[in-house]
């Protein structure tokens, strides 16, 4: 299943990646909100997390890659969990030198029967 959003910001197109790709203020922001957050990426390799979090009364635990890095046009994450695999992408685009625009591409896969229900519930509530 495939979310997709896009916005519009008043920042330049740099200041809007550096606030994107500021994975320590998301970190933090997570886990304010409950999420316990593991860096798992050491310096040099792959920027990697592993999240535990509670959805629809059960904890789950996802592991969260960060595949791509164009700076400043694009940021792509590779999620794997135990009933879910997805691929996220955002992308920049410079509408002039202090406005940028801003897209969000989730595909979420079911690994598991309970991931297919979940993702047909969502579909319902998409629609």
């Amino acid at each position: 299943m495939r979310f997709a959003a896009r916005a519009d910001m008043d920042l330049p197109i740099d200041t809007a990646f550096d606030r994107l790709s500021d994975f320590a203020a998301f970190e933090r922001i997570a886990a304010k909100r409950g999420v316990e957050v593991e860096r798992t990426g050491k310096a040099g390799d792959a920027d990697a997390w592993h999240l535990k979090f509670r959805l629809r009364g059960k904890l789950r635990a996802m592991a969260l890659t960060l595949d791509r890095c164009d700076r400043p046009e694009a940021l792509a994450f590779l999620g794997e969990s135990k009933s879910f695999s997805l691929h996220g992408v955002i992308t920049l685009i410079a509408l002039s030198r202090t406005r940028t625009r801003l897209g969000t591409e989730i595909d979420v896969r079911p690994r598991t029967l309970s991931g297919r229900l979940f993702l047909q519930s969502m579909r319902l509530v998409k629609s």
